[in-house]
């Protein structure tokens, strides 16, 4: 105990020293210190944001712009990067030659390659594409131009926020009476059936909130007015290649440890599977799969911290992510220490977020000795 607590004084010494030699350094050389500044003008323009934001509002608001698009890219990245990782893991031990060998290739060639270096390819790429006048049309209502990805959309309201919110908590409910009723034919032997309580409480609820509210859910498609598009979805060039560079990099990574979890599964699982006649889909999704997880869930939280920690790249192709904005905050305040340390606090904080719910996640599918 002794040894234990003189590391830990000495490592708050030091810390403490260093605290107080940049203080006195900065106030040697006049430069203010502390988080005052987040309160004035920040003067800067954010081209793409989710959130209402003008040049005149804060650096408070600015940094928040920065940690909600920080979130789109690492949030809607993790979800790709896990389905086509996983798609392509499991078409790399597919039977089919051609489907296992385009699989890998896939993951050969995109982890073997800097991320860096496929940003800037993806992002050249996008600056390539046609003007908005003659953007691609793949399908009716989608555009694609070197102004970004066009998208239908369906303009969200109060209404519509209240619905959506009534589905998540009923999805959240109808997870919880599922796991009991699940419980209780274990305990008796008898099923029970679900689909009620998910008519009720997945489509009947979120449908009566929107009747009640007057929700509004209208597809508003994009058109082309002049040289840009009014209306729709717009994906900015920048968020849109870094969006393609991350998941396409993380998947295969995805795809590696997909597989080995996998192969890790004793086949005479697969082969006692096979001889009861069950198809292979059943046994991938029922049999292989949940127990691949248990080796698939640590390694594959390593690939969405590194995909987060990825996103901050995005200054490379001017995305303005919270990297972005802290820098420019920096360079306009001189405020060096504190904006770096909001950059640190956002990554921390994402970080451990997921750390958390992986952690618990795996522990809930973890094998319990009996």
């Amino acid at each position: 105990m002794f040894w234990q607590i003189l590391v830990v004084a000495i490592a708050v010494a030091v810390v403490a020293w260093l605290w107080s030699n940049a203080v006195h350094n900065l106030s040697v050389r006049r430069i203010s210190t502390g988080f005052a500044f987040l309160g004035r003008e920040a003067g800067m323009p954010i081209a793409d944001s989710w959130i209402d934001y003008t040049p005149k509002n804060t650096y408070l608001r600015a940094f928040i712009v920065g940690v909600v698009n920080t979130l789109r890219v690492a949030v809607i990245g993790i979800v790709l990067a896990t389905v086509i990782g996983t798609l392509v893991g499991i078409a790399r031990l597919s039977s089919n030659w051609l489907l296992a060998r385009l699989a890998a290739v896939y993951v050969e060639v995109l982890r073997d390659l800097p991320l860096l270096l496929q940003l800037l390819f993806w992002y050249v790429l996008m600056q390539g594409l046609p003007a908005a006048r003659q953007a691609w049309k793949p399908v009716d209502g989608v555009y694609l131009s070197n102004r970004g990805l066009v998208l239908p959309s369906v303009p969200l309201h109060e209404a519509n926020g209240w619905t959506l919110a009534a589905l998540v908590a009923g999805v959240i409910v109808f997870l919880i009476v599922r796991r009991r009723l699940i419980a209780q034919q274990m305990l008796d032997g008898k099923a029970r059936p679900v689909w009620p309580y998910a008519l009720g409480l997945i489509i009947a609820l979120p449908a009566l909130v929107s009747w009640l509210l007057g929700a509004s859910w209208s597809v508003m498609l994009p058109e082309l007015r002049g040289f840009n598009f009014v209306g729709g979805l717009t994906l900015a060039p920048e968020y849109f290649a870094l969006l393609i560079a991350l998941v396409t990099y993380t998947s295969a990574f995805i795809a590696e440890i997909v597989r080995s979890g996998i192969q890790a599964v004793p086949r005479g699982q697969s082969d006692a599977a096979k001889a009861l006649g069950l198809k292979r889909s059943f046994v991938l999704q029922h049999i292989v799969l949940p127990q691949a997880l248990r080796v698939i869930i640590p390694p594959m939280t390593s690939q969405y911290l590194n995909l987060t920690k990825n996103s901050s790249l995005a200054v490379a192709v001017g995305y303005q992510d919270i990297v972005s904005i802290a820098n420019t905050t920096l360079n306009q305040t001189g405020q060096a220490i504190e904006s770096i340390a909001l950059i640190m606090m956002v990554f921390l904080t994402i970080s451990l977020g997921i750390s958390l719910f992986m952690n618990w996640y795996n522990a809930r599918i973890a094998l319990v000795e009996r």
